[in-house]
């Protein structure tokens, strides 16, 4: 080996060596800065979620969500408020009674007074009969007393209408109640009947109000099978005062089998009364009137009808005169619901129909309100009259 391969060898060896020797001090000198560092600060632990921020909120209540709302049950009036009312009605109304007041104050009653007092008494409808038979009395008495003081002819007159009125008329409502072979009871049965117009679906339901009132339970027949509207209309005034309503599904079925029906489910629940409205109908119309005789039949399978209330518009006047006659004939009317007396100028027709039908006046409608329905007073209804 010569000279310079031994120099080439020698170079090499110092030359990895000092390499070696530069790693080690390197990594002993990146040691000692790395063990200089300041520690390295802990990782902070998350905080505790309480397991009742994990849990789904519950849900917020909404007022009547998921609930039926049902009609709140109404309290109808009582019968002595709802007079004592009327008759204030009445009182504030009494244009015929003016009239006559009118006439009276004159004094001395001349030939063309007197026959004012009679053409005053006949536009009140009082009729054709009662008032001559008023003014015959009326004259007579005048001239035994000698008087033409303006406030006794007054009473004297008023005696005469007071008479014809006839308080002594039995006016209330017979609701007798039987019961069958089998000891069930039978509740009591109105029929009522009328012509188009006169509000007898609405009387219906008012009618309802006044036996409520007096503690009784009731419910309404729906036999108007003609009219949708009327089953519709009855159904709202039973839910006013909590009364049931039985009415067939589909117009123009048997309006005798509804009020059967009704009569038999007034038998299951136990109610006190139960109202049946009947379709108008004309008088003139023979095969309606003999429908409306056939429901009466029908009623009557297992106990007679306590009442046939014939529904007249007081405004209709003599017409109505007509109507009740032929009414009475089918339907063996017991009692008179004169309804629209919102004034005592066509008052008379109170005399008239009781005269002509030998009935009496049960109940006035005197305006358009739930509770506007009474039973008739004939002592303050004279007063009313005369103003």
């Amino acid at each position: 080996m010569d000279t310079t391969q031994v120099i080439v060898i020698v170079i090499v060896a110092i030359l990895v060596l000092g390499g070696a020797i530069g790693a080690a001090v390197a990594t002993q000198r990146r040691r000692k800065q790395l063990e200089e560092l300041p520690p390295a600060p802990k990782a902070q632990e998350a905080p505790k979620v309480e397991e009742e921020t994990l849990s789904a909120a519950p849900p917020k209540e909404v007022p009547g969500e998921g609930e039926i709302s049902t009609p709140a049950i109404e309290l109808p009036e009582s019968l002595p408020s709802r007079m004592q009312r009327l008759r204030a009605r009445l009182a504030r109304s009494g244009a015929l009674g003016q009239t006559l007041l009118g006439i009276l104050s004159r004094g001395d009653l001349s030939a063309e007074d007197w026959e004012e007092i009679e053409d005053t008494l006949l536009l009140a409808d009082v009729g054709l009969d009662p008032t001559a038979e008023i003014m015959e009395n009326l004259r007579t008495q005048v001239k035994i007393e000698g008087t033409q003081d303006p406030q006794r002819v007054r009473a004297i007159l008023r005696n005469e209408l007071r008479t014809l009125v006839d308080p002594a008329m039995d006016r209330t409502l017979h609701l007798d109640t039987v019961s069958t072979d089998g000891g069930v009871p039978v509740p009591a049965t109105i029929l009522m009947v009328g012509v188009n117009g006169t509000g007898k679906t609405t009387t219906v339901g008012k009618l309802a109000r006044v036996l409520i009132a007096e503690g009784k339970t009731v419910l309404l027949g729906a036999a108007d099978t003609f009219r949708a509207a009327a089953a519709d209309q009855l159904t709202t005034w039973g839910d006013r005062v909590g009364a049931p309503v039985v009415r067939s599904d589909r117009e123009g079925a048997d309006p005798a089998s509804v009020a059967f029906e009704a009569i038999e489910q007034g038998k299951e629940k136990g109610v006190d009364v139960v109202l049946v409205d009947t379709a108008g109908r004309l008088q003139n119309k023979a095969g309606l009137m003999d429908e409306l005789g056939k429901i009466k039949r029908v009623m009557e399978r297992t106990h007679p009808v306590n009442e046939v209330l014939l529904v007249l518009d007081a405004t209709t006047g003599q017409n109505g005169l007509k109507q009740a006659q032929v009414f009475a004939e089918v339907a063996g009317v017991t009692g008179i619901v004169l309804t629209k007396l919102d004034g005592t100028a066509k008052g008379g027709i109170v005399i008239a129909v009781q005269r002509a039908l030998g009935v009496p006046v049960k109940f006035i409608g005197l305006g358009e309100g739930a509770d506007d329905l009474a039973p008739f007073d004939a002592e303050s209804f004279v007063d009313a009259l005369l103003g």
